[in-house]
C-alpha cells in the first residue's frame, strides 16, 4: 500500500471535497498517514478564494516540496481551488509539483496519485468543467471529529457580486436533489453524526435551478426527521431568497438550532449597489427584525469587507453605526481584497491599504464591543452545549460550543465537569465570560 499525507485549507465546503477524495483514495489502497514525513504522495487540497489564503496554501506547497527535495516525502499533488483558478501560471510557479487537479477533478484523483506516484508523466494536470449536477459526497473519510460534520447541499453560485471570483473556480449553481441530501446525512448519522452544519455557495438559493423554486425549508423538515441528529446549523445564507416559510422552518423547529450565519457584506446602498448584492439597507434590516421576532435567543453571524473601491468615509462610518444597533453576536470583518479578472477590479477609486487595515480594525472594535457584551449577559444563564474534548489546558474541563457557536470560526464554551466525551450534549449554567468566550458548569448527566 502507498502512503498518504493530506492537507486540506479553506472553507468547510473544501472540506468536503478533501472528505470525499481521501474516501476515494483510501478505497484505492492508499494508506493514510497523520505525517507527511516518509508519505508517498502528500495532496494539498487549496484555497484559492482571496491573495491572503492564495498565499497560504502556495507557502505550503513550496515547504512540501522543499521536504521533498530532502527526501522526506514523495510526490506532492496540488488540487482544489488556487489550482482551477491559477492552472495556467501553477507549474510555472513551482515547477516541481508532480501533479494538479482542478475542483473538479476530485473523482479521478486515484489515477492522479497513481500517476505521480509512479515518476515523471507528460500528463501533469487535470481539469474537468464543471457538472451540470451536483457531485456525490458520501463515502467520505471525515476529518472533522466524529460527531459534526458538513453537509454540502449545492455546488457553485449564480451570484455576480462584484468582488468575488468564486463563480469562476467554482462555476454555476448546481442543487443537489433533496433525495441525496438526506441519503448523505443519513449516512453521516450512522458514522455518529449528532450535528449536521449545512453548507454551500448560497444556502438560501437552494432548489431554484433544479425544481425552480427555493426549497431549503422543505429540505430542513425531511433532515430533522433523520434518526440520531440531533442539531441543524445553517451557514451562508444570503438575505436575498429568505422567504417566509424558511423563517417559520427556524422559528418552529426543534433541531435547527437558533443561529444564522447570513453574509451582509456592507450596508451602504451605494457599496451594495457597487458590489452587485441585489438587497438594500431597508430590506436587510425588516429581513433581521422579522428572524429577530421570530426566533428568541437568535445567534447571528455576518461578514463585512471595508474599504471596497470608492467607500467613503461617510458609508463606512454608516456601517459602523448599523453593526453597532443590529448587534451581531458574531461577526467577521475583511479588508477588500483586489482580485484579477473580477469586475471590482476594474473599478476606479481603490483605497490605499492602510486605510482598509485601519477601518477593519476599527469596525473590529466596534463589534468587539457588541461581542463582549452579548457574552457577559450570559452569565447565569442555562445552556445547552455539545463537547468537543478535554480542554488542554484544564482537568476536569472541556471544550463545548452553544447553539450560538460554529465549530472553528466562532467562539467556545469551557465547561468544567465529569466523564463527559466528544459529542456529548449537557446542560451547563454559565458562570463567567471571558472575552468572547464563556465559562460553565456541567448541570446532570450527559445524554
Amino acid at each position: 500500500m502507498k502512503s498518504l499525507a493530506f492537507v486540506s485549507l479553506g472553507c468547510p465546503k473544501n472540506t468536503v471535497d478533501s472528505e470525499r477524495m481521501l474516501g476515494k483514495l483510501t478505497q484505492d489502497g492508499y494508506a493514510l498517514t497523520p505525517d507527511a514525513a516518509g508519505a508517498d504522495v502528500v495532496v494539498v487540497n487549496t484555497c484559492g478564494f482571496i491573495e491572503p489564503a492564495r498565499q497560504e496554501s502556495l507557502a505550503v506547497i513550496r515547504e512540501l516540496l522543499e521536504r521533498k527535495r530532502r527526501g522526506e516525502i514523495g510526490a506532492v499533488v496540488v488540487a482544489g481551488c488556487l489550482a482551477e483558478r491559477q492552472r495556467d501560471m501553477l507549474l510555472e510557479a513551482v515547477p516541481e509539483v508532480d501533479q494538479i487537479v482542478g475542483v473538479f477533478g476530485r473523482e479521478e484523483i486515484a489515477a492522479v496519485l497513481d500517476r505521480a506516484t509512479a515518476g515523471p508523466n507528460e500528463q501533469r494536470s487535470l481539469f474537468r468543467p464543471a457538472p451540470v449536477r451536483a457531485q456525490d459526497d458520501t463515502e467520505r473519510l471525515r476529518i472533522t471529529p466524529r460527531h459534526f460534520a458538513y453537509l454540502k447541499i449545492s455546488e457553485g453560485c449564480d451570484r455576480l457580486c462584484t468582488f468575488c471570483a468564486i463563480p469562476a473556480m467554482r462555476g454555476k449553481h448546481v442543487t443537489k436533489p433533496i433525495e441525496e441530501v438526506v441519503r448523505e446525512a443519513r449516512e453521516l448519522a450512522a458514522d455518529g453524526v449528532r450535528e449536521l452544519i449545512i453548507v454551500a455557495q448560497d444556502t438560501t438559493y437552494y432548489g431554484l435551478d433544479l425544481y425552480g423554486r427555493v426549497r431549503l425549508a422543505e429540505l430542513l423538515r425531511r433532515l430533522e426527521r433523520v434518526d440520531g441528529i440531533e442539531w441543524i446549523r445553517l451557514l451562508y445564507c444570503y438575505p436575498e431568497y429568505f422567504t417566509d416559510e424558511l423563517v417559520v422552518a427556524l422559528a418552529t423547529s426543534k433541531k435547527i438550532v437558533p443561529y444564522l450565519d447570513m453574509p451582509l457584506q456592507h450596508i451602504s446602498d451605494r457599496a451594495l449597489r457597487r458590489m452587485q448584492r441585489r438587497v438594500t439597507r431597508a430590506s436587510t434590516e425588516k429581513l433581521l427584525e422579522r428572524l429577530r421576532a421570530a426566533v428568541p435567543g437568535l445567534a447571528m453571524r455576518t461578514t463585512f469587507i471595508v474599504g471596497f473601491p470608492g467607500e467613503t468615509d461617510a458609508e463606512f462610518d454608516e456601517l459602523c453605526d448599523f453593526a453597532r444597533s443590529a448587534k451581531f453576536e458574531r461577526a467577521g470583518v475583511f479588508p477588500y481584497s483586489r482580485e484579477p479578472g473580477t469586475p471590482a477590479d476594474r473599478l476606479g477609486d481603490h483605497l490605499p491599504d492602510e486605510v482598509k487595515m485601519a477601518r477593519r480594525d476599527q469596525l473590529m472594535g466596534v463589534q468587539q464591543g457588541v461581542a463582549f457584551a452579548w457574552a457577559a449577559g450570559q452569565v447565569g444563564r442555562e445552556v445547552e452545549v455539545i463537547v468537543d474534548g478535554p480542554d488542554p489546558e484544564f482537568a476536569n474541563h472541556f471544550q463545548s460550543r452553544g447553539t450560538a457557536d460554529a465549530p472553528e470560526i466562532d467562539t467556545t464554551v469551557r465547561v468544567k465537569g465529569k466523564n463527559l466525551r466528544p459529542g456529548d450534549f449537557v446542560k451547563a449554567k454559565v458562570t463567567a465570560a471571558d472575552g468572547y468566550d464563556l465559562a460553565a458548569r456541567a448541570i446532570g448527566a450527559p445524554w
